[in-house]
């Protein structure tokens, strides 16, 4: 579908560097649904398909073949790849990964003196998920290889399939370990078990959280190695000129070789992110949480002035990592969760039917009910016209999914068990925006992905919040928001003493220039940004490095220096206003069951609304990807960029 509108056009960064006028093409590749955004000057061109999780890549080019038709009116992929300028991809499979603990068996070398407890007690229920019992410790430099070998051996007899070796602070004791095991368990062959060392993943003195950040790189890594390769070398036998550039969890973009798969993590959330924080920055907004409800995961950002919240040290799912990550909730909630009876109550998730089979109404083979089979039964989702009319939704199916599921186990009737269906997966999402933190009269709720606007006016008075945004590209807004990353890498060394600042950044330097330069880039065509990291007993500071001297810090603190590099490349712009109020008219009428109850509710088509239509609820928003209830006290208005502004007018 296109949407040919001044409300976003290609935005030339300020740098003396000229950028083409090709495409900018933009792909969220989410649990269920795979989104393809895609710029060319005032137009977007947008697209979604089923995510194939056999083979990613056959829903990558599925969608970019789609996409092209609408481009250029027949089908072209290799005109579409031709006429790119960048593409720009980010992926939920390794949140989904981890939300759902589906990944290899890790088994844990530990070198010297480092306390398992310490680093299981950070995640109790990850690290039993993720290692178990399969820990094995060795003694630091002087392991010889009889034990190593053992070790080895000791692990993938307990059903470890990839291995992580951790050293107390001493790179040296997992270098020698590593020259060790290269003799004897070679790559090339059959059968090797790969092993991770975790100071070649993060720089990092503190074991334990050196050790977490190469778990969850070493359980995240199978889920995006072969596809991301597959899908890179398939780019180049269509003589694509541009590399498929990887959208990080830090809001940057690198190549596949330059990509590490723990930065991936909440990667496609981070992408709606960087479109709220967009979205904040253009409607002066101060206070806007982020709800990206997806087919396996409700994702929660917060943007306070423009600024979405970071940590110094990331944590995923509570535990601390080595690098930065912004702050991203990840709830086992989405449109293709499974629902059912528990315990005299409803269980929503965290387990999801994924876009294979998909809910019961997808007629796929799916007999799991969902939200989506509650949605079709209480007559809010259209069968005909869902996923623009590609996918008919079988309502026959979704009710047996329901009474088999949740109806007859609670000994209620399909009609009620789906109204508690309703309620349980709205007031899960809405306790997760809740437990973000202060809300108050500023706050504002931007809700987006196929799932975010259907039940969004419920969610918002759970939560305690009386104004909402829809974006024009709410279902895509994901694979939109990236668009607004450039190409940057970080790069981290230890310092021993200020004193030998000079030569630790002289390395970095270099780092840099080897890195930029396999991106395709010099390092003088790219922004930089130094960073002194203070670790001590007060707790984490960065400190900026502006060359006027150097800070004081306290005498027991552990420093390091972090170069921050970015090549900017070209953006989208968003220049739309509410500036108009006009009536908006209806184009028909739909059954839908609220609270029980039998409503006919005006049907409004998005595409057909002019900028300034404006409506009270209850009421039915419908556009090709998504479906919104506006429930009763509710008042609707869209701009010219398709943005959706809900005020709550009543309690």
């Amino acid at each position: 579908m296109t949407y040919a509108t001044p409300a976003v056009v290609a935005q030339e960064p300020s740098s003396a560097v000229s950028f083409g006028p090709g495409l900018l093409v933009n792909i969220d590749n989410g649990g269920t649904l795979t989104d393809i955004c895609v710029l060319r000057g005032a137009e977007v061109f947008r697209t979604k398909t089923l995510t194939t999780p056999d083979d990613l890549s056959r829903c990558l080019f599925e969608g970019l073949r789609k996409v092209s038709r609408e481009i250029y009116g027949a089908e072209d992929l290799q005109r579409l790849l031709l006429d790119t300028d960048y593409i720009r991809y980010s992926t939920t499979q390794g949140t989904n990964a981890l939300v759902e603990r589906k990944g290899p068996l890790l088994g844990l070398i530990l070198l010297g003196d480092i306390d398992t407890d310490s680093i299981a007690r950070q995640g109790s229920e990850l690290f039993a998920a993720l290692v178990g019992n399969r820990v094995v410790r060795l003694a630091a430099g002087q392991t010889d290889e009889k034990s190593a070998v053992a070790a080895v051996n000791q692990l993938t007899a307990a059903g470890a399939n990839r291995l992580v070796v951790v050293g107390q602070g001493a790179r040296e004791d997992e270098q020698a370990l590593k020259s060790l095991l290269l003799r004897k368990f070679p790559p090339q062959m059959l059968g090797a078990v790969p092993i991770l060392y975790a100071h070649e993943i993060a720089p990092d003195a503190d074991a334990a959280r050196v050790a977490w950040t190469a778990i969850f790189n070493a359980f995240l890594h199978p889920a995006m190695e072969h596809f991301l390769y597959n899908a890179e070398h398939q780019l180049r036998e269509l003589k694509s000129q541009r590399p498929l550039l990887i959208f990080r969890n830090d809001g940057q973009a690198a190549r596949v070789a330059r990509t590490i798969a723990v930065k991936t993590y909440s990667s496609g959330p981070r992408g709606g992110a960087e479109g709220t924080i967009a979205l904040a920055r253009h409607y002066n907004l101060p206070h806007v949480i982020s709800l990206d409800v997806g087919g396996t995961t409700s994702d929660i950002g917060v943007i306070t002035n423009g600024l979405i919240r970071h940590q110094h040290r990331g944590v995923i799912e509570g535990v601390p990592t080595s690098f930065p990550l912004c702050e991203l909730t990840s709830l086992g909630v989405g449109g293709g969760s499974i629902i059912r009876a528990e315990n005299g109550g409803i269980r929503v998730g965290p387990e999801s039917t994924g876009g294979a089979p998909g809910p019961a109404c997808f007629g796929l083979g799916g007999e799991a009910a969902t939200i989506t089979d509650a949605l079709l039964v209480t007559g809010l989702l259209d069968p005909g016209s869902y996923f623009g009319g590609e996918m008919q939704l079988d309502v026959e199916r979704a009710r047996k999914a329901i009474a088999n599921n949740v109806g007859d186990p609670l000994g209620i009737s399909v009609d009620e068990a789906a109204a508690r269906m309703e309620a349980a997966w709205v007031e899960k999402v809405a306790a997760g925006i809740r437990n973000t933190g202060a809300i108050d009269a500023n706050t504002a709720l931007a809700a987006f992905g196929g799932g975010g606007p259907m039940l969004i006016c419920k969610i918002a008075e759970a939560a305690g919040i009386s104004t909402v945004l829809i974006p024009g590209l709410a279902a895509v807004f994901s694979a939109y928001g990236i668009g607004f990353s450039d190409i940057g890498h970080q790069y981290e060394l230890p310092l021993t003493a200020l004193a030998d600042l000079e030569s630790v950044q002289a390395e970095l330097l270099e780092q840099a220039r080897r890195g930029i330069f396999a991106e395709g880039f010099a390092l003088e065509d790219c922004q930089q940004s130094w960073i002194l990291a203070v670790s001590s007993a007060a707790g984490e500071v960065d400190i900026e490095l502006d060359g006027d001297g150097l800070p004081e810090v306290p005498d027991d603190a552990s420093l390091s220096v972090r170069l921050r590099v970015t090549r900017v490349i070209s953006h989208a712009l968003m220049h739309a206003q509410f500036e108009r109020d006009v009536a908006a008219k209806p184009s028909a009428e739909r059954e839908v069951i609220v609270a029980g109850a039998q409503q006919s509710l005006p049907l409004f088509r998005v595409g057909d609304l002019p900028d300034g239509s404006t409506a009270d609820g209850p009421a039915v928003l419908e556009e090709d990807f998504f479906t919104a209830r506006i429930d009763a006290g509710w008042r609707f208005v869209i701009n010219a960029a398709g943005d959706i502004r809900l005020t709550r007018t009543a309690a």
